[in-house]
């Protein structure tokens, strides 16, 4: 008889026998498991923020690279340019930065550029652009050799991408606004035939006191990273965003004071707009609070800041001090036409100037009156004759005393003091740094009540900072009691407000507002990256497994699909084994029950 193929058998309980097509078909569902697993394996993870000493070592790491030499050769790196046209001269900067981590809460990690022997890339001229008035088609021409040189130094293969942007400060704004468009245009027209930078006319602009002081206070607050909110070990602040009745606790940031020669800036941030008392205060914040978002989507509140900044023209030590000899002057003179007295009018009875080093001499002249002075070094009595220069010279000009001013949460707040807000606590005082009001008053009253001749004498000794020069040993007294004045009554800071830091540099380098320029200009451009990457990996992401994000997952796809194929053998095994002994048995009994009878068939 045929012998009976295992594969036709039918099973007692396991269903009918599998055949070649069905095994391939079990084997390649097995697989289409395991690919499946592998492949969510795969697709990246969303950006997570990285442990906390790892992003503190990364700052640290950074801070140390932006001291190096830029790498040129790196084909990733992004560069921008800003040429800042001031009052005195003009000043181009580069910049550049890597391509954006992907976080979309983090900003573009800016950095100035270095060349090859480790300095900052920047080049100076004078005078300023304001003396293209006349004839605005110089223009250009004037401004050829810092773009030339900022050329010089981006790649070229990276010129038609980088943004160039040319921003005017004080010097245009002095100037009619026909003047100021024929120049602009001039340059809008021009400078894109000459260079190949990405420029157009929204690039070239004069920007106002309050742009220049919210772009300082964005480059400050950036270089000592209060925008990255990841990094919790800083203290933070409840800020709350406009009229949606929701808030936000985030970094804190920091404020700014930036007393120059001619005037006095503040900015910082104003968590809580606060209670407005009257229609006036509330038309002064319209015009002196900023808010915008650094953020690359407008969707995201995570960096909408408000920010207030005021500038007072005037206010700076050298007008101040202009003002104070206006002021003796005036004063003396009617005191004496009062009094039938000669003070002041001969070296033999000088006035006894309390803001001066005792025993220095000096002479006064203002409109063809002169006022002959001697230093009597009372500090004291300084602070008391500059306090009313607080309320303003004239009708015309801002009273920092009567001016809007945005609350301050001293208890929760920090301060950074620059110019002469460092030299004068830092050139002769050497108190630069933390500041203190109590040891600062000790500090200036022991040096104005010392003679000139003791001071000059320190001075050739080289007791005093290199800055030093014979104009602060003659004016430190009076600028001490300035800047006191201007901080505790003008500001109203508290007299034992803890979190005041004057400096120059912010780690070992000098920032611009420049910095905050380029940063605010520049901030929908980490969005651009990421929308370009999502659809990158949109399309490429099955053709590449990438297992950096979580091999431990791989790993137990990899045991996932090979247990699946050993169960499956395994059964196929026993399936086998089962058909195997249902063949046996079904043979014995053909051959004792079947043949046997075929047997007693036969004649």
């Amino acid at each position: 008889a045929p012998r009976i193929g295992i594969s036709c058998l039918s099973w007692r309980s396991a269903g009918p026998c599998p055949g070649p097509r069905q095994r391939s078909a079990a084997l390649g569902l097995a697989l289409l498991l395991g690919l499946l697993l592998l492949l969510a394996a795969a697709v990246p993870r969303h950006w997570s923020a990285p442990p906390r000493a790892a992003r503190r070592d990364e700052r640290y790491l950074a801070r140390a690279e932006e001291l190096t030499a830029t790498d040129t050769e790196d084909s990733a790196l992004n560069y921008g340019v800003v040429v800042d046209c001031g009052s005195s001269g003009s000043r181009v900067f580069v910049y550049f930065w890597p391509p954006h981590n992907g976080n979309p809460h983090d900003l573009l990690d800016i950095k100035q550029m270095r060349d090859r022997s480790s300095r900052p890339v920047v080049k100076k001229i004078k005078p300023g652009i304001s003396v293209t008035a006349a004839a605005p088609e110089q223009a250009t021409p004037y401004l050829r050799p810092l773009l030339r040189f900022a050329a010089a130094h981006v790649p070229a293969r990276k010129h038609k991408e980088t943004p160039l942007y040319i921003l005017c400060t004080a010097g245009m704004r002095l100037l009619p606004e026909r003047q100021q468009a024929a120049i602009l245009e001039d340059l809008v027209r021009n400078v894109p035939l000459e260079f190949d930078f990405l420029f157009s006319k929204s690039h070239a602009e004069v920007i106002s006191g309050k742009q220049e002081g919210v772009y300082a206070w964005i480059g400050i607050n950036f270089v000592l990273g209060r925008f990255d909110h990841e990094d919790e070990e800083d203290a933070v602040v409840t800020v709350a965003l406009g009229d949606q009745g929701k808030s936000l606790v985030r970094k804190r940031t920091v404020g700014i004071l930036d007393m120059g020669g001619a005037s006095l800036q503040i900015a910082y941030e104003v968590p809580d707009s606060g209670a407005i008392s009257s229609p006036q205060q509330e038309e002064a914040a319209k015009s002196l609070l900023a808010e915008f978002n650094l953020g690359c989507d407008v969707q995201h509140t995570g960096h909408m800041y408000r920010v207030y900044v005021n500038t007072f023209l005037g206010f700076g030590g050298n007008f101040a001090r202009q003002r104070y000899e206006e002021l003796v002057l005036n004063q003396t003179y009617e005191h004496n036409r009062l009094h039938g007295q000669q003070t002041g009018l001969s070296p033999k009875m000088p006035f006894l100037d309390p803001c001066l080093p005792m025993g220095l001499e000096d002479t006064l002249t203002r409109g063809g009156q002169t006022l002959y002075v001697r230093g009597r070094g009372d500090w004291q009595a300084c602070v008391k004759l500059v306090q009313p220069l607080l309320e303003g010279s004239n009708s015309s000009q801002a009273s920092l005393v009567g001016a809007y001013k945005a609350p301050i949460d001293f208890s929760n707040s920090e301060f950074y003091g620059f110019s002469e807000f460092f030299y004068c606590t830092e050139d002769v005082l050497r108190l630069g740094g933390q500041y203190n009001a109590p040891t600062f008053t000790s500090a200036a009253q022991e040096y104005c009540s010392q003679r000139w001749e003791v001071l000059t004498q320190r001075f050739r000794g080289g007791l005093y900072s290199a800055h030093a020069d014979q104009h602060r040993l003659k004016y430190q007294c009076f600028k001490s009691a300035w800047m006191y004045q201007v901080l505790h009554k003008g500001f109203q800071f508290p007299l034992d407000y803890p979190s005041l830091r004057t400096a120059q540099l912010v780690y070992d380098r000098e920032v611009q507002w420049t910095l905050g320029a380029i940063l605010y200009k520049t901030r929908f451009l980490p969005l651009r990256d990421l929308r370009q990457e999502s659809i990158r990996q949109a399309h490429a992401s099955w053709l590449r497994l990438s297992f950096v994000y979580n091999h431990y997952l791989f790993f137990a796809c990899i045991l996932v699909v090979v247990l699946a194929i050993v169960l499956y053998l395994l059964r196929l095994r026993r399936i086998h084994r089962r058909q195997l002994r249902l063949a046996q048995h079904t043979l014995l009994w053909l051959d004792k029950v079947v043949v046997p009878l075929g047997q007693g068939n036969v004649p």
